[in-house]
């Protein structure tokens, strides 16, 4: 969907270029980034998770895999000199942090011991905020589209000469689980109510009025 094809298309041009070139390459797929997946946010991974209500995207069911972003570091640079990756698509799929948005709202809950109500982001609403195609953010309503309605990061099966999934490559290195994350952010919010406690229950400073008497030069 719009204006988001335009960058999956502009991605395929470039692809096929190399290829054609008879260049080496290997295609990291990284997936979504270990955060709350915000429609409207151009940087979702700098944001802390919704502490007033959570937008669900359709029906909730629909799932996506999340990984950190030292993660999606660490692995890439492992596959810069592995000769197994050479020519490949290397697909980051933990299913440790395999969520939907229903899965990835009751996790939240949790960590922040809150029950928050649930807001329905229908896909017209996606389509609606991808249309207004007001850039970088329209970007983001496409793609959240097409990863939590039409399931883009799961309705395929990696196969082939020209995949590979990372897990299978380095068995003995492990994600950071999405739960992991997500104590982060939590912790962070424990850092930001005390700080605003600390903030309210601090006296302030009495200054004391004093008479001006009016003088002239």
């Amino acid at each position: 969907m719009q204006p988001g094809l335009n960058m999956y298309n502009d991605k395929r041009r470039i692809r096929r270029t190399i290829e054609q070139l008879g260049l080496s390459y290997t295609y990291i797929c990284c997936n979504s980034i270990a955060s709350w997946p915000y429609h409207d946010n151009t940087h979702p991974s700098e944001v802390l998770p919704p502490l007033d209500q959570i937008p669900i995207y359709g029906d909730g069911t629909v799932r996506a895999y999340f990984v950190a972003g030292s993660d999606i570091g660490k692995f890439t640079m492992k596959t810069v000199d592995d000769m197994r990756t050479l020519n490949k698509s290397v697909h980051f799929r933990p299913s440790g942090n395999l969520y939907n948005m229903n899965e990835l709202a009751a996790l939240w809950e949790m960590k922040i011991n809150r029950t928050l109500p649930r807001v329905t982001v229908a896909e017209d609403d996606l389509v609606a905020a991808a249309a207004e195609n007001c850039i970088p953010r329209s970007i983001v309503a496409s793609f959240t589209h097409d990863i939590f309605i039409n399931g883009c990061q799961v309705n395929f099966v990696i196969g082939g000469p020209k995949e590979v999934e990372v897990s299978s490559l380095y068995p003995g290195e492990p994600f950071i689980s999405l739960d992991d994350c997500f104590n982060d952010f939590a912790a962070k919010v424990g850092e930001q109510n005390k700080k605003d406690t600390n903030d309210v229950a601090a006296p302030k400073p009495v200054v004391e009025a004093l008479p001006i008497t009016a003088t002239c030069a």
